[in-house]
């Protein structure tokens, strides 16, 4: 049993090959064709290797009725039963009541915090780096600092006007719409145009009386009624 290679000629299928393969009955002078198959050479066009969905997901793939299944074993996620280490966390929980079944564990919670401060909403983004030094979020009167072990670094902006309204942003984080940043009123003068004609000067002018008029000095004439 032999596998002779054939070059492909169709089209889409550069580098691929066909494998043949041939055997022949012992004593017997014709040969038989076992199978022929399209292969991939070394030098194929080929699709990419296939990853598990779990694996190939990224952040915002999740669309309007699409349900992402959690792994039970998943590290971010922790029994809601199991005494936490975090005190602020613990307290909450008590007060709260233990609901669910399953909480964010010390390592969920340093990664989410890691790659918040390390995204957009930490204080190397292009917005902040753009803000003036004293406008922080931390001293914004608009920041809504977060619960539990993430309060004294994250919070969540409650600006309308900022672009990050309702998300959460790290204490170090800015942006042009801080709560301090006033306007000082600036009084600029005003210019004043030339008078063009001023109705308080009098002007008196000599006029000339016409044919007819009487002096002055001569007695006026009666009505011509008593």
């Amino acid at each position: 049993m032999v596998t002779h290679f054939f070059e492909s000629r169709l089209a889409g299928y550069r580098g691929w090959r066909w494998a043949v393969t041939v055997t022949r009955v012992p004593r017997s002078r014709h040969v038989t064709v076992c199978e022929t198959v399209l292969l991939p050479g070394p030098d194929a066009l080929l699709a990419p290797g296939w990853v598990p969905w779990n694996e190939r997901v990224q952040p915002g793939d999740l669309g309007v009725g699409d349900l992402m299944p959690t792994a039970p074993d998943d590290d971010r996620l922790a029994p809601g039963y199991v005494l936490s280490d975090d005190a602020a966390v613990e307290e909450v929980s008590w007060e709260a009541g233990l609901g669910r079944s399953r909480v964010m564990s010390k390592e969920g919670r340093m990664e989410t915090a890691q790659r918040w401060y390390d995204g957009d909403a930490g204080p190397e983004a292009p917005i902040s780096a753009a803000a003036p030094r004293n406008a922080r979020c931390g001293t914004c009167g608009f920041y809504l600092p977060l619960g539990g072990s993430l309060r004294q670094m994250f919070g969540v902006c409650g600006n309308l006007y900022a672009p990050d309204d309702g998300r959460a942003v790290s204490a170090d984080h800015g942006c042009g719409a801080h709560s301090e940043t006033l306007l000082a009123a600036v009084e600029q003068p005003v210019d004043e145009l030339p008078t063009i004609y001023d109705d308080g000067e009098v002007e008196a002018m000599a006029v000339s009386r016409g044919h007819g008029s009487v002096e002055s000095s001569e007695p006026a004439e009666d009505y011509g009624h008593s």
